[in-house]
């Protein structure tokens, strides 16, 4: 059995979210503590809150005051209510938190059934309980609660799949357990900075999300809806709320998500690899598909965006060697949708490719180019991947080199008579 706690300061978000369950008939309001439930089969927020605010009104420094606990047993566990709401009794206990007032929900939306636990972490005094070191409390306990109710203990899984993930296929049907399938493998084992780097990801596998927005009761509110897709990205069927595959794919969740990355991505320097991938690939050909299929080989997607008149405005590279999403123009300016499209697009048919020379992983210096035919360099380069010099310039040096290549034929010819 894993838990998760969360810790906060929005006690209408906590029980609007599981009341919300509940309404809907995707949960239930299993057992309470130090509340009255009025045996409705439905919750109502407004009042909840009420019987809370006692505790939050005499709150002194508590910065945190809300808690909200899942209790997620393993799928071959199966459970009735009554034995849940014991677990989860004993559990509240246990953590110090048996004479709090609390609110034990069952979800049923997916198919591992779990419970949440909504409480508050002040006593009736205002004073904070003690926090010591509850992660690993926590853990301790529901290992104890493991073997007293003889359950599947939590065995960490790697964040690695045993077979290749698999794109979203409405055919096949259970789109809704696909498309979970997906985006939970997905924020697993991938880092991205933007919502846009992540919709480059998700559309790999036929899947897309967008931001949802509005006000409830005069708070406003955001959130996902993710959708399947067809191999052109055309949505496909209803579109699926965030909450129905858990909070770890939902709005708050992907704002720490992407600040984590970006985090990651700086202190570990996982661009670095990438960018030195791409620079070499670039070197070696002038053609797109080349370039991409060279990429695909080395473990590298690409996932370009167009204008309607076919020019590059969007290049988004997936490392699947790193496990990073990165927007080229973020690494480089060499990597930019402009200079990525003049790369694509100059009059270098028949030529051969200038060579990069990739600096040092310590360095971010720009590029030096090999000279051809042992001519000497001329004006550092074609100015192609550095901020100064137009990229026409690469047209003029081909015509240059093609030119001195003809005049030392004809001087061979001259010496032969």
């Amino acid at each position: 059995m894993v838990a998760k706690i969360s810790i906060g300061t929005s006690l209408f978000g906590a029980l609007a979210y599981n009341g919300e369950k509940v309404n809907k008939k995707e949960g239930k309001l299993l057992d309470s503590n130090g509340l009255f439930d009025e045996c409705t089969g439905k919750v109502d927020t407004a009042r909840l809150m009420g019987v809370f605010e006692r505790y939050l009104a005499v709150n002194r420094r508590t910065e945190k005051p809300v808690i909200h606990i899942s209790l997620n047993p393993h799928p071959d566990d199966k459970l009735t209510d009554d034995e849940l709401k014991e677990i989860a009794r004993e559990y509240m206990e246990k953590m110090g938190y048996g004479e709090q007032p609390y609110l034990i929900y069952k979800h049923e939306d997916i198919d591992r059934h779990h419970i949440h636990i909504v409480s508050v972490r002040t006593d009736k005094e205002g004073k904070c309980l003690n926090n010591a070191y509850n992660f690993h409390r926590s853990k301790a306990i529901t290992r104890e609660l493991e073997k007293k109710y003889g359950l599947h203990t939590a065995e960490r899984q790697t964040d690695r799949l045993e077979s290749p993930l698999q794109k979203v296929e409405v055919v096949a049907g259970n789109v809704k357990k696909q498309v979970g399938n997906v985006i939970k493998a997905l924020n697993k084992q991938y880092r991205f900075q933007t919502i846009g780097e992540y919709r480059v990801l998700l559309s790999l596998f036929n899947v897309t999300v967008e931001e949802t927005q509005g006000n409830i009761r005069g708070r406003e509110y955001h959130g996902l809806v993710y959708s399947a897709t067809d191999n052109n990205g055309e949505k496909i069927g209803n579109p699926f709320k965030a909450s129905l595959f858990g909070k770890e794919v939902g709005y708050e969740a992907l704002l720490k998500k992407f600040a984590r990355s970006k985090q990651e991505i700086k202190d570990k320097q996982l661009a670095i690899k990438t960018k030195r991938t791409l620079l070499s690939v670039m070197g070696k050909t002038y053609h797109k598909v080349r370039f991409i299929s060279e990429l695909k080989q080395q473990g590298i997607d690409s996932v370009f965006r167009y204008t309607e008149e076919r020019r590059i405005y969007g290049a988004t590279f997936i490392d699947h060697r790193t496990g990073c999403v990165l927007n080229g123009s973020r690494m480089s300016k060499e990597l930019s949708a402009n200079a990525l499209q003049e790369h694509f697009t100059l009059p270098y048919s028949g030529l051969p490719s200038v060579q990069l020379s990739i600096p040092n992983e310590e360095k971010e210096t720009v590029r030096e180019y090999t000279t051809l035919d042992n001519e000497t360099p001329t004006g550092g380069g074609i100015g192609l991947f550095t901020s100064e010099g137009p990229a026409i310039n690469a047209e003029e040096e081909a015509f240059i080199r093609a030119m001195k290549r003809k005049k030392r034929k004809n001087l061979r010819l001259e010496d032969r008579f």
